[in-house]
């Protein structure tokens, strides 16, 4: 937590409570309302999460808790549009991201990394961090497109016709997507063997789809035709830089006719970042990739020049890309790009809010929109550096950082959820797809260009009710992977605490060949090898016979996450197996 030794409201708010139970009266900051006007000096009054009134002469409505923010600028909080709540990220956990972001002034964001069964646990759990308001993405790609080629079909969705597009858009509907985002273009920056793109007829339906449901369509677009084609389909938001080229005026055209936004994400392609190993500075990749990035921002300045809206997104949890600075510095690389600092400040807060349809309700300083707002030390209109001078953030008329906010969050995951019933699944009598815990059954085959494909449903069986059954044809690779995985609480968000028991136990038959064990922990894969013939056997796993992920975790089975069933073998084979009654003994 930043100070500001001097300022007066430091006296102010050292007893100020996080959540404001009467009006606050935020006095003598300078304005930055993104709504057009030239910056004012106001008093600016929030209440039940709203602003209330603006007041250029400075007065304070009577029983008003005040803030005497001279010397700070206010503006409203920042928008990103494009961000991944990841593990490989920085920083990597879920309360921590929040809070990075709040301690950059970035009051929305908008997550492209969760399966939608995460969606809901992880909207309670976020309720109770001091952070932005987190958006979900759905996820829809082609069968052998970018995003596709590493997750299941829960996570992403695979689509490949109109009808199939118009059909997954309507599976995702019951989990409340915020928007929808969609891998359309697979060129890998040309450093890699392209994947496949969605054709111009599926995109059109699915976004068709989407608009029809009231979701916006945010698109991994990278090149300068399938830009077209997305603005052409209706796209809402371009989430990606047109790194293979200059954008060509009948292009500019047609995003400007469909109102497609940019948000061109030059945080994480920027080429010479910090971190960037030393080897690399003169190899021909980094050429290549400081060629992209320059197009890159002449591209930015090419559409903002002809009117297309120009918004933000970072792609912030990929490699060298952390939250919350990423988001100040892509307003940064605006400016590089050829921006005025308030044309970047204005991409970073109402354009971003229009473009994403919630302008009505945040994104600027106007009477009767949330108070998603940020003080910051200096001007960043007139200095676009100073936005890393943040004082204090308050999200939705909540403190969120600065002083008097909440304590930091030290938790990395959830509190460990209670056992009640030894059981994890039968697959008797119940939702075919889902365990008796309630959870979503879900594939785990190995991922890449070349992947195994697999089939695992519930089917009747001799002597049961039901049984899991999968069948896979295994990838042409070294060592290939088919599987299944047991959520034990919805999403994989949650772990559950199975510090009571002592193992698995499980029925268990196959073709004879070996097969995999695995309890995933909040440390990492823990597994047992072990090997099935035709005939069911009942097997117990010891907690403590699994091989660790590494020497220095020790199995407390207090922050369990899943119970995995794997076939790892050489390529090229046909294999099944089937489970039934795993249950905790």
């Amino acid at each position: 937590m930043i100070k500001h030794t001097g300022l007066a409201l430091l006296t102010l708010l050292v007893c100020a409570e996080a959540s404001w139970a009467e009006p606050l009266a935020i006095v003598g900051a300078k304005v930055f309302d993104a709504a057009g006007s030239e910056p004012y000096v106001a008093t600016v009054v929030i209440d039940d999460g709203v602003i209330t009134s603006i007041d250029k002469k400075g007065r304070v409505p009577k029983k008003t808790k005040k803030i005497d923010a001279t010397g700070l600028s206010l503006l409203p909080g920042f928008f990103d549009l494009h961000v991944h709540y990841t593990p490989r990220g920085e920083p990597g956990t879920t309360p921590q991201i929040s809070q990075a972001y709040v301690a950059a002034g970035v009051t929305s964001v908008y997550d492209f990394a969760q399966a939608p069964e995460a969606f809901a646990p992880r909207r309670e759990w976020l309720a109770g961090i001091p952070g932005p308001h987190v958006n979900f993405a759905a996820r829809m790609s082609t069968t052998n497109g970018h995003g596709a080629d590493w997750s299941d079909t829960n996570t992403t969705k695979w689509v490949n016709t109109p009808y199939a597009a118009t059909e997954a858009v309507k599976e995702l509907l019951p989990y409340e997507p915020d928007v929808i985002k969609v891998f359309t273009d697979g060129w890998r920056y040309g450093s890699g063997i392209d994947n496949t793109s969605m054709d111009e007829p599926t995109l059109t339906a699915l976004v068709a789809e989407a608009h029809a449901n009231n979701l916006k369509i945010l698109t991994h677009t990278v090149t300068v035709e399938r830009a077209a084609i997305a603005g052409r389909a209706g796209v809402d938001i371009l989430a990606h830089s047109m790194l293979d080229a200059d954008v060509d005026q009948e292009t500019i055209d047609i995003l400007k006719a469909s109102g497609t936004a940019y948000a061109g994400t030059l945080a994480v392609y920027e080429a010479d970042k910090p971190g960037m190993p030393a080897f690399a500075e003169n190899t021909p990749a980094m050429e290549n990739r400081r060629t992209r990035f320059a197009t890159g921002l002449r591209n930015v300045k090419a559409l903002h020049d002809n009117g297309v809206l120009i918004a933000l997104g970072t792609d912030a949890g990929m490699p060298l890309t952390p939250h919350g600075r990423s988001t100040l510095h892509e307003m940064e690389l605006m400016v590089k790009a050829g921006l005025t600092p308030t044309e970047a400040l204005m991409a970073g807060t109402s354009n971003s809010a229009k473009a994403i349809d919630v302008i009505d309700q945040r994104g600027t300083i106007e009477v009767g929109k949330a108070a998603d707002i940020v003080l910051i030390q200096g001007e960043p209109w007139t200095d676009i550096s100073a936005l890393y001078n943040t004082a204090y953030t308050f999200v939705g008329g909540e403190l969120m950082f600065g002083e008097g906010a909440p304590e930091p969050v030290t938790d990395t995951y959830m509190v460990a959820s209670k056992i009640a019933s030894p059981l994890i699944a039968n697959f008797d009598g119940r939702d075919t797809e889902r365990t008796n815990r309630d959870t979503l059954v879900v594939g785990d085959p190995d991922g890449g260009k070349e992947r195994s494909w697999q089939v695992y449903e519930v089917i009747p069986e001799a002597g049961k009710d039901g049984v899991l059954h999968l069948t896979a044809s295994l990838s042409l690779r070294e060592e290939a992977r088919a599987g299944v995985v047991l959520p034990l609480n919805r999403g994989n968000v949650q772990p559950a605490d199975a510090s009571v028991y002592e193992g698995l136990q499980f029925d268990i038959r196959g073709d004879g060949g070996d097969y995999m064990l695995v309890a995933t922990t909040t440390g990492g894969t823990w597994s047992k090898s072990l090997v099935a013939g035709e005939e069911w056997v009942t097997v117990q796993v010891p907690f403590d016979s699994l091989e660790s992920p590494s020497e220095s975790e020790a199995w407390t089975g207090g922050d369990m996450l899943d119970v995995r069933f794997l076939i790892k073998r050489p390529g090229g084979q046909d294999v099944w197996m089937e489970v039934d009654d795993v249950r905790f003994y």
